[in-house]
């Protein structure tokens, strides 16, 4: 180790550098801070955080720069690790370098560099410690430590008591003597339990103070008195930096593990800070706590409980639930007694909170639970100006953003947008033209990045081609999705178009080729989109299941409807569409040989195929495919449900008349047919087109004849697969068929309709019971 310079213990009125502990994100650690700042007028403000944050430290307070924003430290290899170091405008840390800007004071950040913490970090991962052993189950976790505070000190938890006795503490020396003590006997207290829940007694809050005893001493070296330097540290740290101990030497630098990692500067966000987040430096109501440093600069802590409650009742208002003066005026009232109660100079959030409740929501929390939730943490969201140092992934993105006009949902609230995807011939430019079109493609390639920006909606049964519906909502996590795509490219079209590559060499079958070239379209990446359908011609020499030509087929049937629209040359893909149909239309008869649950996944293969066949008849041989569903819907030996499936097909095109639709059913569903078999026959007729089926009496009044015919047993076997049937059914359609066996059985179709509708009695809830514990043998 180092010889430490000689010098007096770390107090402020003595010589030597000025040691100030803060707690990340107190407005009272900034306020104290400043005033220290004003009087020593420091030539050096050393602050922890990673040493190697450089230009990024000075482009924090760079203008136009507005907090919550975090520097985003990443390794340079996958998988990626991060550490982030956030700053709200309150964070004593910000203000320090705020300070240090504006007086023209030398400013650093004097903790281990991102690639040595980041090491660490994996290190302290790979060797967690062992829960099992007794003695680390002993030691008292700072959690544990916390709440036996708040215990004693009378207060709800932790968060209360840290308020009450530090943030609403405004007397400069009181503060600073009060976090002193309360820093030294914390260490007293968990220094000793740390080692226990460190594996092999891993130091690593001693690795890092010695490091930021190192710099230290650079500064002194460098020429700065050091009664002129001010270190700022988490409180935790502050006694522990004091130069009577040994700095880090070089030989012990050298032997610190490292891993390659960069940096950058991200907007971060009040949600973020927030508890709620995970983050374990944030609080739980970072809006509040602006609100509180406010007050605190201009010296009007007393209207903080005023301001905070009439913005609460404000809040309540624009959600439809007038709160009335006099009730924020007899909450103020309430949060006073409360502090009052524990000897606190003003209300602590908790008390806020709790006046809130009583007098707005009447006791229950729900009731104001919304409003709250937007005065304590809000939507804030931080904003760095263009020329600040950010990844290329970042500065792309951003760029794409202004050009594609969608800037402006960049933001925590969800928004949704409406694109069509056609040209707008109305505008001058092609920019213009195909706008929507641009932003569609942008949208595509985030997601395919796995960057939680827009959210596609689900297409329905309505929706053209040219129509997409997404919900954009911006997150810091988005931020960060993106700084990890860095390392796939320096642009999101190349970011994209690796992540498309790469899964393209993991692809093993044409239905996942064929959702790649559908990416690759989407994405509007004509190369990959090349690579992929040379992929897919290639696996497709070798396919052999029904369900992924079946699928295959799907994805390039939407392929050939809107290509055009994303003006993607598609006629390659033609001939292979040509190809698996056919293939496909040949191994019906063979893949319907299959049991129930496989007969699932081929309903709906065989959809996809039907689709594919009805809209791009004149390109694949829709006769031929109708002439195998044909012969499906009229073998015996082939799945009950399939071919009925196929059968509902046949008829809904018009393809069989009423007397070959009644000798059908009446040969699948007569007595002489095992009840599974024919039930089954049923359940697949009925899952197509069910309004077809209401307007065929004939069919109703045989599937009646053949119910009555049935014995017992094979009544009650029969009624596994008919309820499966009907479970599908939605409540009108099984009002129109209660109605229709009303006309059948002459009751009348309105009594009849109300008697089956009804909820079941007591005695029929049994004889249900009973039915469910029927044994059916191997069904």
């Amino acid at each position: 180790m180092a010889k430490p310079v000689q010098r007096v213990r770390g107090d402020e009125r003595l010589s030597g550098p000025h040691y100030f502990g803060i707690r990340h994100l107190s407005p009272a650690g900034s306020y104290h801070l400043l005033a220290l700042l004003g009087e020593v007028k420091p030539t050096a403000v050393l602050i922890e955080g990673p040493s190697d944050a450089g230009i990024l430290a000075e482009q924090l307070t760079a203008r136009g720069v507005v907090p919550p924003v975090a520097m985003l430290a990443y390794t340079d290899r996958l998988p990626v690790r991060t550490l982030l170091y956030p700053f709200a405008d309150y964070s004593p840390e910000y203000q320090a370098l705020l300070w240090a800007r504006n007086h023209n004071c030398h400013s650093e950040f004097i903790d281990l560099p991102t690639e040595v913490s980041l090491a660490l970090a994996d290190a302290r991962r790979d060797t967690a410690p062992d829960l099992s052993d007794g003695s680390v189950q002993e030691a008292e976790t700072p959690a544990d430590l916390y709440g036996r505070i708040a215990e004693l000190s009378g207060e709800p938890d932790y968060e209360a008591y840290w308020e009450r006795h530090f943030e609403h503490r405004l007397q400069p020396d009181s503060y600073r003597s009060a976090i002193r003590t309360y820093a030294e006997e914390m260490r007293e207290l968990t220094d000793r339990d740390e080692r226990k829940l460190t594996p092999r007694g891993y130091a690593y809050n001693e690795i890092r103070e010695a490091f930021m005893r190192r710099k230290i001493l650079d500064t002194i070296k460098a020429g700065h008195e050091p009664d002129k330097i001010v270190v700022v540290s988490g409180a935790h740290h502050t006694s522990a930096l004091t130069l009577d101990l040994p700095a880090m030497t070089d030989t012990e630098l050298k032997k610190l593990p490292r891993v390659p990692s960069k940096m950058t500067l991200m907007p971060y966000s009040y949600y973020k800070l927030s508890s709620h987040s995970g983050y374990g430096a944030g609080n739980q109501a970072p809006a509040y706590y602006s609100l509180l440093w406010q007050c605190m600069k201009q010296g009007k802590m007393k209207e903080l409980p005023a301001l905070y409650l009439s913005s609460v009742a404000m809040q309540m208002r624009e959600l439809g639930t007038w709160r009335s003066t006099a009730s924020v005026i007899e909450a103020v009232r309430m949060a006073d007694a409360l502090a009052y109660m524990h000897d606190g100079v003003l209300p602590t959030w908790k008390d806020l909170r709790d006046a809130a409740t009583v007098l707005f929501g009447f006791g229950e929390l729900s009731s104001v639970a919304e409003a709250l939730a937007r005065v304590d943490i809000g939507t804030v969201i931080g904003s760095l100006p263009e020329g600040v140092s950010q990844t290329p992934v970042q500065d792309d993105l951003n760029r794409e953003l202004k050009r594609l006009k969608l800037d402006k949902y960049k933001t925590l609230v969800a928004a949704g947008l409406e694109l069509d995807l056609r040209e707008n011939r109305r505008v001058k430019s092609e920019e213009s033209a195909f706008l929507d079109l641009n932003r569609s493609v942008f949208l595509h390639r985030l997601a395919v990045l796995g960057i939680r920006f827009a959210r596609k909606q689900r297409v329905t049964q309505a929706d053209a081609t040219w129509a997409e519906h997404w919900v954009l909502q911006w997150s810091p996590e988005a931020e960060i999705e993106t700084v990890e795509s860095t390392l796939k490219g320096e642009t999101v079209e190349l970011a994209a178009a690796y992540v498309i590559h790469e899964e393209l060499l993991a692809c093993t079958n044409i239905a996942e080729a064929a959702k790649l070239i559908r990416k690759s379209c989407e994405c509007g990446l004509p190369q990959v989109m090349g690579q992929a359908t040379g992929a897919l011609q290639r696996l497709a020499v070798d396919a052999g299941s029904f369900e992924q030509i079946a699928e295959t087929v799907q994805e390039l049937s939407i392929l050939l409807q809107y290509g055009s629209i994303r003006r993607i040359e598609t006629e390659t893909l033609v001939p292979i569409m040509q190809q698996l149909f056919l293939r496909g239309t040949l191994m019906l008869q063979d893949a319907a040989g299959c049991n129930d649950d496989a007969a699932a996944a081929m309903v709906t293969a065989i959809q996809a195929m039907d689709a594919a066949a009805e809209e791009h008849y004149q390109l694949v041989d829709g006769s031929l495919w109708m002439n195998k569903l044909k012969e499906l819907a009229a073998r015996d030996d082939r799945n009950a449900k399939l071919s009925g499936f196929a059968f509902a097909i046949v008829l809904e095109k018009n393809e069989a008349g009423e007397e070959e639709c009644a000798r059908e059913v009446s040969r699948r569903l007569s007595p002489g047919i095992p009840a599974d078999i024919g039930s089954g026959w049923f359940e697949g007729m009925s899952m197509r087109n069910r309004y077809a089926l209401l307007s065929r009496d004939y069919l109703w009044r045989q599937l009646d004849e053949y119910v009555n015919s049935l014995e017992e047993e094979p009544f009650k076997r029969s009624l596994v697969f008919l309820r499966r049937a009907f479970g599908g059914f939605e409540p009108r359609e099984k009002a129109a068929i209660a109605e229709l066996l009303g006309d059948l059985w002459g009751s009348g179709a309105e009594p009849t309709g109300e008697a089956l509708q009804r909820p079941l009695n007591e005695e029929e809830k049994e004889r249900l019971d009973e039915l469910n514990d029927f044994d059916f043998g191997d069904i």
